[in-house]
């Protein structure tokens, strides 16, 4: 089995991951590009550890995260399909087939909410993936233009995201701190409404309840 570091430095996911953020750039959509597959990558590994799982499911969730999205530059509406059929192709000969089986599932499954979950990595990239909301995710350094789009303007709304793991609560949290005088609450819920009740199935998944928390109100 091939490590994080050399999945984060192998030349074609790369490309593929540069060439995906530059796709959806294109179609008007927020930042999909090393930020967030970095910090996908990182936040699943962390959740897992933190949750306790083993050192292989940890690993195999930052594998996963890292790559989640890279089958953008195929299009958008089967990106997940594409990128777990290109994990596949790309290192069919460097994993088991228990392994690869995971992660391609996992890719598959973290814009797929009518699947069913059936394995810890699978939900661990769903929860790093959906709670990515930060106004680093926009591209564009015009408030003029960040204010015509409704994306745009609730991840840059949003100065503070934690994702908080209380072990001995059984409960994962989402904690926001949302600039109010940017955009109201509700139109933070009339796009990440979806997201968040992924992120409860995943949560659910794990065993956890999961909670949203914006500027220190309990929402779920």
């Amino acid at each position: 089995m091939l490590n994080l570091r050399q999945i984060k430095n192998h030349p074609q996911i790369l490309e593929f991951i540069k060439q995906s953020d530059l796709a959806v750039q294109a179609l008007g959509y927020t930042e999909h590009g090393f930020r967030h597959s970095n910090l996908v990558s990182k936040e699943a590994r962390r959740i897992a550890n933190e949750m306790g799982f083993k050192e292989n499911e940890a690993e195999l969730a930052g594998i996963a995260g890292f790559c989640h999205d890279m089958g953008n530059f195929l299009g958008r509406s089967r990106h997940h399909y594409w990128g777990a059929l290109l994990f596949h192709q790309i290192f069919m000969n460097d994993f088991s087939e228990e392994e690869i089986s995971l992660v391609m599932q996992a890719i598959a499954n973290h814009d797929k909410d009518t699947m069913k979950l059936t394995n810890n990595i699978s939900a661990l990239v769903v929860l790093a993936d959906k709670s990515d909301v930060h106004r680093t995710r926009v591209s564009s350094r015009s408030l003029k233009e960040i204010k015509t789009d409704k994306h745009n303007r609730v991840n840059y709304a949003v100065t503070r995201s934690d994702l908080k793991v209380n072990k001995a609560k059984k409960q994962i949290s989402l904690l926001l701190k949302i600039d109010t005088n940017f955009v109201p609450i509700i139109e933070y819920f009339e796009i990440f409404t979806d997201r968040m009740a992924y992120c409860r199935k995943a949560a659910a998944y794990l065993g956890y309840k999961f909670n949203l928390v914006i500027n220190t109100f309990k929402l779920l």
